[in-house]
């Protein structure tokens, strides 16, 4: 069971989630909680970190704003004593939870879990912080970067092979669109661990893509689901039994008997769009203008080529995040100074949104990308770049019709029907 920071953001707030752990283990469940800090800590250590020094050494960074999990699990322990469930603490070191050194986003290259089996079976709650680990080599604290204790707990699920991972956080589940643009959006009981994850690369923010990615290799099912919700309802789970719990569970495709053709709408803002104009095509171009912006950690997401008449020039068109604009024309601009890269001139805009449909199902049903232009034009919403996959179809329009765009494509798709 995963708290994140909104859930443990008081005192009380702890208890509540504490109510839930109770629920699981009265009902005979071995149980492991794993938390984030209290929301707001996070960057309020990190902010002290910067007050003291611009150019910090990475490995003190870990050190101070790992302290967050640790008041808060420690309080979790205090907590669930109190309610007469023996529990204590876990730093990630304790565990232990071993990581690379890539200090501020390590990444996590083994779990050892025989301490937290043998306390489970001794009946205890162990209570783990998430978001850190240990490097072997060095004995430093090291942190896994942003939503690394949505990672942590996925992590440590797979390690003692829990039969599932409960996320808890502020809202219960995963919706077919966000609710605040669309009221008619409607909790999805199960998505497939390939659908969630697109949807969390596409701006859904319910789950962070590095736990989606662990809990896909390691066949950890999770589900999603609020803290606020009352630990003492009845616990009607995703497939309709009394065994289960509220929420949306995330899991094989398999496990997914009937497959909508659409799951969902998603929709990512400040996406910037650039044009190099007439590139000189020739072999190695691509991984020119690609790898200078990559050196520069810069993400580049939606890319579009198209080829002159007679294949001596190129445009080439992709997106990046509108506050990487001005960073990335810089670093074109250098490149092309540098001799790198062969190209007339650079356009572009800021200010774009990404609109995308995903689906498992559309992998076996023709024409979904065609109905959603279709549904688009209709609305009068003009097209500025188009990409897909296998299960998704993104669109890149003006901000300006975004929401517009992601209602009538929810509707179009009948997400907002009952039952849907």
């Amino acid at each position: 069971m995963k708290f994140g920071g909104t859930s443990v953001a008081t005192v009380e707030r702890i208890r509540q989630a504490a109510r839930h752990v109770k629920r699981e283990v009265d009902a005979g469940n071995q149980v492991s909680v794993v938390v984030s800090a209290m929301s707001g800590k996070t960057n309020e250590l990190v902010g002290w970190v910067n007050e003291s020094s611009k150019l910090h050494d990475a490995r003190e960074y870990d050190a101070v704003v790992a302290s967050g999990e640790q008041v808060t699990a420690g309080l979790m322990a205090i907590v669930l004593g109190e309610m007469g469930i023996p529990s204590r603490s876990f730093q990630g070191w304790q565990v232990p939870i071993h990581t690379d050194d890539a200090h501020g986003a390590a990444r996590i290259t083994e779990i050892i879990p025989d301490e937290l089996n043998k306390r489970m079976d001794e009946g205890w709650v162990p209570v783990i912080t998430g978001f850190q680990g240990i490097v072997p080599a060095t004995g430093r604290v090291t942190t896994l970067g942003r939503g690394g204790s949505d990672t942590s707990a996925v992590a440590i699920a797979a390690a003692v092979h829990a039969d599932r991972c409960d996320i808890y956080t502020d809202v219960d589940g995963v919706y077919t669109t966000d609710p605040r643009i669309d009221p008619k959006a409607k909790r999805l009981d199960k998505v497939a661990f390939e659908e969630m994850l697109e949807m969390a690369s596409l701006g859904a923010k319910v789950l962070m893509i590095r736990s989606v990615e662990m809990a896909m290799a390691h066949k950890v099912r999770l589900v999603v689901r609020s803290t606020f919700d009352d630990p003492n309802a009845p616990q009607v789970g995703p497939d309709g039994s009394n065994s289960g719990v509220p929420g949306t569970l995330v899991c094989d495709e398999d496990e997914i008997m009937e497959k909508h053709i659409v799951s969902g709408v998603t929709l990512a803002k400040a996406e910037a769009k650039i044009t190099l104009r007439d590139v000189k095509d020739k072999p190695g171009v691509a991984a020119a203008v690609f790898g200078a912006l990559a050196d520069e950690s810069i993400v580049v997401d939606m890319i579009v080529q198209n080829i002159s008449e007679d294949g001596s020039v190129t445009d080439i068109t992709f997106t990046v995040p509108d506050s990487e604009y001005d960073k990335s024309v810089r670093v074109l601009e250098a490149a092309r100074a540098a001799g790198h890269v062969e190209y007339a001139r650079i356009t572009g805009s800021k200010g774009g949104a990404k609109v995308s449909v995903v689906g498992v199902g559309m992998r076996n049903h023709a024409g979904v990308a065609a109905s959603m232009f279709k549904a688009l034009a209709d609305k009068g919403i003009n097209i500025q770049l188009i990409t897909t996959s296998e299960i998704k179809t993104s669109v890149l329009i003006d901000d300006a019709y975004a929401e517009l765009a992601v209602r009538a494509l929810h509707t179009y798709y009948g997400l907002d029907k009952p039952g849907a």
